[in-house]
């Protein structure tokens, strides 16, 4: 392959993208990175004002071509119609990215069991139901890629998130496993596994205290983390590209971390 030739692999053009819970924070930051590398985009949210809110902050970074729609990706039948309306209004998709998520920052022996459904049925049930409804199409056309927002929580435990790191180690398997049923159909199944971001659901840990100090859990983290700071969204539109794009065709069932280096770290010594 010629030099001049090596940026086109990671061209979207002619490709079009679903991204789940993109009305901010990550979701947005892929969608936006997605459109800018050529992809149409299409994303979900789980309501109709949610959904013109993002539109109005799509519109503010010159995106006008996104089409959004409100769906609840826990509900099989909705994500069907979502499906359908994106593949009537937009086109097929050629790439999913399943972004949408909660977390509950509850002790375990305090956490109702309805909460930790809920957790786990939006961070890692939503996301096999939507694959599961876009694999059909994808088979048929011979290519598709999928990437599953995962977590440095798919590898460890922390205080007060038993729900979370449970449905995000699971997400991990399912992306293994997506790759190893359909790999041989040249689809392409990886994550990606954020470190911890600056994003509004992250906002409660970096408040500053009263007395204008940073916050406990926000100096563990910055000590905990190699690069020194907070990743941002935009730390994950460039992996997001790569994973899109025909650059990753052979890359397959793996989790690209990108947290700044925290699980390639031990901690500083007190």
């Amino acid at each position: 392959m010629k030099s001049s030739e090596v940026m086109n692999l990671f061209s979207l053009e002619g490709k079009t993208a679903l991204v789940t819970g993109a009305c901010y924070g990550i979701g947005f930051a892929i969608a936006t990175a997605l459109h800018g590398a050529g992809a149409k985009i299409a994303f979900c949210a789980t309501s109709d004002a949610s959904v013109e809110k993002a539109l109005k902050a799509y519109e503010a970074e010159g995106i006008t071509d996104v089409k959004g729609y409100a769906c609840d990706v826990t509900d099989e039948a909705q994500v069907r119609g979502l499906i359908a309306d994106v593949e009537r209004d937009v086109a097929p998709i050629d790439i999913l990215v399943n972004n949408a998520g909660i977390i509950k920052r509850i002790p375990m022996c305090d956490m109702a069991v309805e909460d930790f459904r809920r957790v786990v049925d939006v961070d890692l049930v939503a996301p096999y139901i939507v694959s599961k409804a876009v694999l059909p199409g994808m088979i048929e056309r011979g290519h598709g890629k999928i990437i599953n927002v995962c977590s440095i929580l798919s590898e460890l435990g922390r205080e007060t998130v038993a729900a979370y790191t449970a449905a995000k180690g699971g997400l991990k398997l399912l992306t293994q496993n997506i790759c190893a049923e359909f790999g041989g159909k040249n689809i392409q199944c990886n994550g990606i596994g954020p470190g911890y971001i600056a994003t509004q659901q992250t906002a409660p840990l970096r408040e500053r205290q009263s007395d204008g100090s940073r916050h406990p859990f926000d100096q563990f983290i910055v000590g905990r983390t190699p690069a020194g700071r907070w990743g941002e969204a935009e730390d994950l539109m460039g992996p997001a590209v790569f994973l899109a794009s025909d650059a990753s065709n052979f890359v397959n069932g793996h989790i690209l971390y990108v947290d700044g280096g925290v699980l390639a770290y031990i901690g500083r010594q007190p």
